[in-house]
């Protein structure tokens, strides 16, 4: 019963504390003010046009110069004034301080001719450091001239003034203000009125000050019969107050507005509070009847009517009487019992969940990534822009649909489609309360794509709901694709790279040894590609290595893992049960392939390849085998079938290790000075005089004896030694030649160049160096030349053979006609001769072929100016057919075998006993 009655009471009490609040705190003036000047807005008024000012504006300012002015002026304006027929004039402008003495008593005089109806103002004003109030009135000579009139006005907590006093005690007198004066009236009230502000301002006349002075008749003419108040307008002079409605008016013009309201008998004051007692007591017995008898709907229709009601009759009577009726606390008892009636009838947990509904609405909508809600039933009931942003959707193309609508159908339709209510049902069992799963999203244009989305479900104001936050993760899985590819593919060619063949030979090795199968894995050199590199830039060099990647793709099927090893080395591996041929033969149609020109840029290479063959399980058992026996058996291919294959077994591996042994004992010959070079004769055919000697290098081992340059050579030539021995060779040819030449015997020294000897340094320098340390005649040095060494580079061989030539050392191709484009070369390089490989010659007799290979060998040599020399020749028969040729030298082992320097002086030289000491270089 106590609650009840509590309840029934509450709505007033309520109303009750408000008032308190209020009236206690002095809010409701402030309203009061707000209301009043809210009704200025809405009312308009002219201004009777009586009441004149004549403005201290900008314009003035500008044309008579800066304030404050001479009081002439305002003297001559008094008498242009006065002639202009004018009623009264009030200055609004400080006359309480002397200045010229001539110009103030021009202004007394002018005073005094008008007859002393001038008024002037007084002022309160506060001294500084906040001593007593100083009056200000007029000097006594302009006091005796004129009216007084008080000027001050009061200013209002806000900042605004609204009211206007009849007049103030300047000491003992009372002093009337100057708007009053204008207006005429001088009764001694004491309560300030309130200026009416629906007059506006505008409508008041206005002239320029300036234009006065200058006698303007038109201006003049606007001013007769009228009473003037002259003072400053302008913003710089600082005259001015903030009044209602975000309005500011100058000093003059509010005066004006003051003796409006008088002269148009609007001098506004506040009504008796008895009436809005009335008023508030009625409200309440209004209330308290229709609290329970009335719908919460009917209360607020009926508040909301009567405060229009009461605020309309308090605007007509402002309107029609100058009086204003106080509303604000009969507006504040409306709001609190419109307060009252939200708070008894508004369920709070609810509003609260609107409240947090609304917040999770505005977050929603402001989130970057995607997010949809549905209902209990999956249905969509929220879609946020980045939803939009990922599917195309707007928000009425989507919400009400279900939830599977964004979801791709199974790609295969053996699998299952991606199920909302699963991933609900697991975000609900997830501590947490969410699960992240992916899916494949279908956009409106109908793309697929993969979403990232996080599930969750809450308790809502209506009913129980699902949520996702969704992402685009194309980009992510893109991402990752191309990170897993790098890992896996060689950034070049796009092969597959060591790793990913690692890989693949386990998972092959592990499928042959379960099904006892073969597994191939070939390693592929390129043979010569250095030199692309070396030639070309590295540039080019990576195209060429693109366009052999792409050939051994349009060779090798995809039963095939096709890789790129490391720099030029490429590697395939393969089931040799899938494969469709032997394995031999599968090799020889990949070599045979790079038998035609590569494109590669703007240019096009032949390059050939050589490969190495491990098959499992004879050429390894495990991965690491198989690629170290191939690579084995690639070296094997390179040193004996280039351009061809190589299958690994078991004496390769012995080779090499042999070789290895034969590396380090030439590594220690050199050290031990074993090498020793014989010369084998080189003569003139016709008559077997002798030419010169080819400088052959031999091996004298400790153990086994003279050692055959074929078993050494090959090593030699392609071992870090090469360098070193090819320069000895030469040092002790030229010292041997120049030992000879001191003798007599101008003994011609042919010398077999190495490649290392131009991929090193510059030749043609070392040549020089050497040729003035030895001081041997340049033209008793010849230096023999192979077609590889002319493939090197060509522009650098080139520029140093030339070099060579200007020396006085003569070149010499050996071995003519074994390689592939020996013609060119006779073209293209600075030549002095040629030697005609020994295996056209040993069977000159009895092969046509040979013996026509060899007559136009000469006949080509003689018209391009070279000399000829055939070795090989093993008998006389041999020599005279090559002397019927027109060949003119020749070599072999029937004018004399190599042979040591001392045995070859005793047999061919004149001179004897012939020594030189030798070194190793």
């Amino acid at each position: 019963m106590r609650g009840d009655r509590v309840k029934r009471y509450r709505p007033h009490i309520l109303v009750v504390a408000a008032l308190a609040v209020v009236l206690s705190t002095g809010w409701h003036g402030a309203l009061r003010s707000a209301l009043t000047d809210f009704r200025f807005a809405w009312q308009s008024r002219e201004a009777s046009g009586d009441i004149a000012v004549v403005a201290i504006d900008a314009a003035s300012i500008d044309r008579i110069g800066v304030w404050p002015w001479p009081r002439r002026l305002h003297a001559e304006l008094l008498r242009k004034l006065e002639s202009a027929g004018v009623r009264d004039v009030a200055f609004d402008v400080d006359f309480s301080t002397p200045s010229d003495p001539a110009s103030d008593q021009a202004f007394v005089e002018a005073l005094r001719d008008v007859g002393g109806s001038t008024i002037l103002p007084s002022f309160k004003q506060p001294a500084p450091n906040g001593g007593a109030i100083h009056i200000n009135r007029p000097l006594t000579p302009f006091g005796e001239q004129s009216w007084p009139a008080v000027v001050n006005v009061t200013v209002e907590s806000d900042g605004l003034v609204r009211r206007y006093p009849f007049g103030e005690k300047l000491g003992e007198e009372f002093v009337p203000s100057m708007a009053v004066v204008l207006a005429g009236q001088y009764a001694k009230r004491s309560a300030p009125f309130l200026i009416d502000f629906s007059i506006r301002a505008a409508s008041i006349p206005r002239v320029s000050f300036a234009d006065v002075l200058s006698g303007d008749a038109t201006t003049l003419a606007k001013l007769k019969d009228k009473k003037v108040l002259v003072g400053a307008t302008a913003l710089e002079l600082g005259d001015r107050f903030s009044v209602p409605n975000g309005r500011v008016a100058s000093g003059p013009v509010l005066q004006a507005l003051a003796a409006e309201s008088i002269l148009q008998q609007r001098t506004l004051r506040w009504t008796s509070d008895i009436g809005m007692i009335l008023g508030l007591g009625a409200l309440a017995l209004l209330m308290m009847f229709s609290w329970r008898r009335l719908g919460p709907g009917v209360r607020v229709v009926i508040l909301v009517t009567a405060a229009a009601a009461v605020e309309l009759v308090a605007a007509l009577v402002q309107l029609k009487w100058p009086l204003v009726i106080d509303t604000s606390l009969f507006h504040i008892a409306t709001v609190a019992y419109l307060t009252a009636i939200a708070l008894d009838e508004i369920d709070f947990r609810s509003l609260l969940g609107r409240i947090a509904e609304s917040r999770f609405h505005r977050i929603a909508m402001s989130l970057g990534d995607g997010l949809v809600c549905t209902d209990e039933n999956h249905m969509i009931t929220v879609w946020n822009p980045g939803a939009s942003a990922i599917f195309g959707y707007m928000p009425a193309e989507i919400i009400g649909r279900p939830f599977e609508a964004l979801c791709a159908a199974a790609s295969d339709g053996a699998a299952k489609r991606f199920s909302t209510r699963d991933a609900a049902r697991q975000a609900l069992l997830v501590p947490g309360g969410a699960v992240v799963v992916e899916f494949e999203g279908r956009r409106k244009t109908g793309e697929v794509f993969p979403v990232e989305a996080s599930f969750s479900g809450w308790q809502g104001t209506d009913g129980f709901q699902y949520g996702a936050i969704l992402r685009d993760i194309s980009v992510r899985k893109r991402e990752a694709e191309r990170v897993k590819y790098l890992a896996e593919h060689d950034s070049l060619t796009g092969l597959a790279n060591r790793n990913t063949l690692h890989t693949g030979l386990v998972s092959l090795v592990a499928a042959a040894e379960r099904q006892s199968h073969e597994v191939a894995l070939l390693v592929l050199g390129l043979d010569g590609f250095q030199r692309i590199n070396d030639m070309l830039g590295h540039a080019a060099g990576d195209l060429v290595l693109r366009a052999v990647a792409e050939r051994l793709r349009a060779e090798v099927d995809d039963k095939a893992i096709i890789a790129r090893l490391s720099g030029d080395e490429f590697a395939i591996a393969i089931d040799c049960a899938e494969a469709d041929e032997p394995i031999s033969e599968f090799a020889d149609r990949i070599a045979r392939a790079f038998e035609l020109p590569l494109t590669a840029g703007t240019r096009q290479h032949r390059v050939r390849i050589s490969v190495g063959i491990a098959v499992y399980p004879d050429g390894g058992r495990n991965v690491d085998d198989l690629l170290g026996n191939a690579h084995l058996a690639l070296c094997r291919a390179k040193m004996i079938r280039r351009g061809s294959h190589v299958i690994f077994e078991s004496a390769i591996r012995l080779e090499l290790e042999t070789r290895l042994t034969l590396e380090s004992e030439l590594a220690q010959a050199a050290d031990r000075n074993e090498f020793e070079l014989f010369y084998q004769p080189q003569v003139r055919l016709v008559d077997g005089a002798l030419l010169g000697a080819e400088a052959l290098i031999r091996w004298r081992h400790p153990m086994r004896g003279y050692v055959s340059p074929a078993e050494f050579m090959p090593v030699v030539n392609t071992s870090a030694l090469s360098e070193r021995i090819a320069g000895w060779v030469m040092e002790t040819a030229c010292k041997q030649a120049r030992a000879w030449e001191l003798l007599g015997n101008n003994v011609r020294v042919a010398i077999n160049l190495s490649p290392s000897q131009l991929h090193s340094g510059d030749l043609a320098h070392s040549v020089s160096e050497l040729l003035a340390a030895t001081g041997l005649t340049p033209s008793l040095l010849e230096l023999e030349v192979t077609e590889d060494i002319l493939l090197l580079d060509e522009a650098r061989v080139l520029d140093m053979f030339k070099r060579i030539q200007e020396l006085g050392v003569r070149v010499l191709f050996d071995d003519f006609g074994t390689g592939y484009a020996s013609l060119s070369y006779l073209k293209k390089f600075p030549l002095d001769g040629l030697k005609i490989d020994r295996s056209f010659v040993l069977d000159l007799l009895a092969d046509s072929d040979d013996a026509a290979i060899v007559s136009s060998t000469v006949g080509l040599s003689k018209q391009l100016g070279l000399s000829v020399i055939a070795e090989g020749i093993e008998n006389r028969a041999t020599a005279d057919f090559l002397v019927s040729m027109g060949c003119e030298e020749g070599q072999g082992y029937f004018f004399g075998r190599p042979m040591p320097a001392a045995e070859f002086e005793r047999q061919f030289l004149t001179v004897q006993d012939v020594r030189v000491a030798v070194g190793a270089a």
